[in-house]
């Protein structure tokens, strides 16, 4: 599945503009609209796609840095219009209500974990992702930046490997478009591209990205 994240008003423009089956969610990164949520809530009807909602924590790339309880209450505005929420792995047991009240309304919950320097251990991302299926996820997403051979092998091995829980697995940096595609085609879940403009080096256009993997796949 491709997921083309807002974190923008002309993100938001672009996303109304695509048609069916350009992208399949459309990841809400509230984090970026926290002043203005009335005016996102109200365009969220008009988005004919599965929704994700995501108020990122300041340490993991947060566009604005929101205190927990802020962050929290913007969860529970914007729950009632998501397929999934994200919510890092690093804020599982503060949020653990929320992940609860997301499974009893049939809501699934990605727990991340986003590393801006390195590419962790592959012992590293298997402690990781245990301790996300132990905690309530039902997806375990890792970004990494990847600037070497060795770091896509080491993603590449763990998402292969990994057994106990769904996987969403992407690069950033040096190897992030090639590990974009190679790991959607090895069985990631969510792959992640932009509307507007890239946040991080390594990404590619969401609807750009779903091309090119329909591409692979025939």
């Amino acid at each position: 599945m491709i997921v083309g994240t807002i974190h923008s008003w002309q993100g938001l423009f672009q996303a109304l503009q695509l048609k069916k089956g350009d992208i399949d969610y459309f990841e809400i990164r509230v984090d970026a609209f926290a002043e203005a949520p009335d005016r996102i809530l109200a365009s969220l009807p008009k988005l004919k796609k599965p929704l994700l909602i995501t108020v990122r924590h300041p340490l993991e790339g947060a566009i604005q840095r929101l205190p927990q309880a802020r962050r929290r209450e913007l969860f529970q505005r914007f729950l009632p219009f998501a397929t999934l929420i994200d919510i890092e792995l690093r804020s599982a047991r503060q949020f653990r209500t929320l992940i609860d009240t997301a499974h009893s309304k049939g809501i699934g919950v990605i727990l991340s974990h986003h590393d801006f320097k390195r590419t962790p251990t592959r012992e590293r991302l298997r402690s990781l992702a245990g301790l996300a299926h132990r905690l309530g996820g039902d997806i375990f997403k890792v970004a990494a930046t990847t600037g070497t051979a060795p770091d896509i092998a080491n993603l590449l091995a763990f998402l292969s490997a990994e057994k106990r829980i769904p996987l969403s697995v992407m690069g950033m940096g040096r190897f992030g478009k090639v590990s974009r595609l190679l790991f959607a085609q090895a069985g990631s879940l969510l792959n992640y591209g932009f509307l507007d403009k890239a946040q991080v080096k390594g990404q590619w256009p969401a609807p750009l990205l779903k091309i090119r993997m329909s591409e692979l796949a025939d």
